[in-house]
């Protein structure tokens, strides 16, 4: 197997915790359209956000609403939403995140954060951690064409960080649809991890070939030392 030299790693779920944060948005911005719990189409509207974690925010307004206008609405109500939570201190390192990502980098792998929010949302994020000095690279939709499922997100990062082969990637999320982009990719280690939306049994149904407790467990798998 190829060493890794790239690790592609989701940002809400997966290195950040936010308190619930990323649904407390999806409902705010929900509601406004009439979808609260017991209205018609709240279930359905609901099924899909879980179904779609890890996506394109305004993609998955696009299933749920019926026009582009709408969907656009919501995008940004949940984009405010979500903002105002991180402005009011809602977000924080997942346990060993930070020293994750500084092992990763002092053994030379370059880390680009993936997401699916909009870049502004993403750079709120980034600077709210403080992790702007800890990563090579941050990517949103936007910045790739599309986001997940498609693997466009961890071959953007592949490109700009001037990698290799694919085997070179290693990707990491809390959901399916990281996964699924993963494998896309053809990543020489994917691998999701159980901190965030998703169960194991919807990890493995989604194919990961690695589920893991916490990002500090892919240390081992991309051959670094474990975090001290």
């Amino acid at each position: 197997m190829s060493r890794i030299r790239i690790a592609c790693l989701d940002m809400a779920g997966t290195t950040v915790a936010d308190d619930g944060s990323v649904m407390g948005a999806f409902a705010s911005a929900m509601e406004r359209f009439g979808l609260r719990p017991g209205a018609r189409g709240y279930d359905q509207a609901s099924r899909i956000v879980h179904e779609t974690m890890g996506q394109s925010k305004i993609e998955v307004f696009r299933r749920i609403l019926d026009s582009e206008a709408d969907a656009q609405e919501a995008n940004c109500l949940f984009e405010m939403s979500y903002a105002a939570s991180v402005e009011a201190g809602g977000v924080a390192p997942i346990y060993g995140a930070t020293e994750t990502l500084v092992a990763l980098r002092a053994s030379g792998i370059k880390i680009c954060l993936a997401t699916g929010f909009s870049p502004s949302t993403r750079d709120a994020l980034l600077d709210a951690l403080g992790w702007r000095p800890l990563v090579d690279l941050a990517l949103s939709p936007a910045d790739a064409g599309r986001g997940r499922p498609w693997p466009d997100l961890p071959l953007t990062a592949l490109l700009r960080l001037r990698g290799g082969a694919v085997t070179e990637l290693a990707v990491v999320g809390d959901t399916a649809s990281d996964v699924e982009s993963g494998l896309r990719a053809g990543a020489g280690v994917v691998a999701g991890v159980l901190t965030g939306t998703s169960t194991r049994e919807e990890l493995a149904m989604a194919g990961a070939p690695h589920i893991i407790e916490s990002i500090t467990d892919l240390l081992p798998l991309v051959g670094v030392g474990a975090v001290r």
